[in-house]
């Protein structure tokens, strides 16, 4: 085979098997690398599905203009790059470099969606893509590129325990006794049992055991009678003890030595049990959430991204813009944390419209706090909440209907199909669709604002063209 045919083979099977992994960890993905194989060849570049697309002037003073990328030591090994030596911020991306005898120069980027808990575990996974293909070019041979492929399908929880480990030894030094993998095989294990019914609440805490006792203990379990956290019944009956109070189940990782209040100290994991979903986290830093028996990158809040750009393109106010977007913000999140459906309706014109529902002598100013809980409790109703660009609620169970539009989907509900119907035929509208089920959609003419890019899937490519071909196309 010659070397062109195995580059190719090889930058395929490792980008494509890292873009699967991170579309389920977090939303859909696309992936690119940079890359040169020997010191002097010129760098090459693999992006398949556009993801650099705006961003060809920074690649091109750093990879064209400059030679600062380019390592005139051998290297021992992998060696990751800081960001600071990198130096390339492209908005919207998350990148990493590295650099080995075998591949002198990569670096890798995918996307950084905005509802992210922390980049660090994605970081750790494009590590693992850097570190699979300067092995394959060190070993030159295509027999085990489907399993590197896989592997990089199903890093999880290797990315979110090596950003853990590494971001403890930062804070705490490298002497610790915690194991991460037993704990975060508990967090999926007791998030995904059931006790009478009932989805777990409460929250586990590890804590270094040279540190147990800084702790604040009501009470502890003798070392012969504490319940193993790979025993994921017996940790899910106990969590009844802490659900709705201020204790905590403290563990080391691998048993759990009893129940207690108050801080916690030093770099502890933290597992927030919620019901059908949770989050993991590093002292008072976000690390990730779970669900449905697996760790996703999303904080779980909602996205309206797309309403925010609407405001700005109104004639208010930027202190008007915030304020209107901070209310349905709050209305949309508690809603989705209720787990009930419900829809807004954005208003605006000067003159909020007049819309068929239940209206009120005196609008409810939604800059109270009072009033605005009051509003979330009326999201409920069937019909639509109606908010002007004044900050007050106008009206609430408030019908829409319309004629019928192009892009219905008869796969949603009455909500979603009723709004796409309604905006239409209002255009200083933007309706905002949550559905029992979390996802949240943004309405605007009749169009779906949020409707998720179904990205092309790459079948195969070409050696991948150099960067200096593919800036001039």
């Amino acid at each position: 085979m010659s070397q062109a045919s195995f580059e190719n083979i090889c930058v395929f099977h490792i980008l494509d098997g890292l873009r699967e992994g991170l579309s389920h960890f977090s939303s859909p993905s696309r992936v690119a690398v940079v890359y040169a194989v020997g010191r002097g060849e010129p760098p090459r570049i693999c992006d398949p599905q556009g993801l650099l697309e705006g961003h060809e002037p920074k690649l091109q003073d750093y990879f064209l203009y400059s030679s600062r990328w380019r390592s005139r030591e051998d290297i021992e090994g992998l060696h990751i790059l800081s960001h600071e030596e990198t130096d390339l911020d492209l908005s919207g991306i998350i990148s990493l470099a590295a650099r080995s005898n075998s591949v002198c120069y990569q670096m890798w980027f995918t996307e950084e969606h905005p509802d992210m808990c922390s980049l660090g575990p994605t970081r750790s996974w494009l590590e693992y893509a850097a570190e699979m293909l300067s092995q394959h070019f060190a070993i030159g041979n295509v027999m085990g590129l489907d399993t590197a492929g896989f592997m990089l399908q199903h890093c999880a929880v290797h990315a979110i325990r090596d950003f853990i480990v590494d971001e403890r030894s930062r804070q705490v030094g490298l002497d610790t006794q915690i194991r991460v993998y037993p704990f975060l095989d508990a967090i999926l294990g007791v998030s995904a049992t059931k006790e009478e019914g009932a989805s777990p609440r409460g929250r586990i805490v590890v804590v270094e055991p040279s540190e147990l006792d800084q702790v604040r203990f009501v009470c502890r379990f003798p070392q012969d009678e504490q319940p193993q956290t790979a025993n994921f019944k017996h940790v899910r009956k106990l969590l009844q003890a802490v659900e709705d109070s201020g204790r905590v189940l403290v563990s080391d990782g691998t048993s759990v030595l009893g129940i207690a209040i108050g801080p916690m100290p030093g770099a502890y994991l933290a597992a927030q049990f919620s019901g059908s979903y949770g989050f993991l986290w590093i002292r008072n830093q976000l690390v990730c959430s779970f669900s449905d028996g697996r760790f996703r990158s999303s904080n779980l809040r909602a996205n309206l991204v797309q309403l925010e750009e609407q405001l700005l393109e109104t004639d208010m106010s930027m202190e008007k813009q915030n304020a209107l977007f901070k209310i349905a913000s709050t209305m949309v999140n508690r809603v989705r944390d209720r787990k009930h459906g419900c829809t807004v309706v954005v208003d605006m014109a000067r003159e909020p419209m007049v819309m068929s529902g239940q209206h009120l002598e005196e609008p409810l100013d939604l800059t109270r706090t009072s009033q605005l809980k009051l509003a979330c409790s009326l999201a409920k109703l069937d019909g639509a909440v109606h908010i002007g660009r004044d900050l007050k609620l106008h009206g609430f169970a408030c019908l829409m209907d319309g004629r019928s539009v192009p892009g219905e989907n008869r796969a949603r509900g009455a909500r979603f199909n009723s709004a796409l119907r309604f905006t239409a035929e209002h255009e200083d509208l933007v309706v905002v669709v949550v559905s029992a089920d979390r996802p949240v959609s943004i309405i605007k003419d009749g169009v779906e604002l949020t409707a998720l890019c179904h990205f092309h899937h790459v079948c195969g490519l070409r050696r991948p063209p150099l960067l200096a071909e593919w800036v001039m196309s």
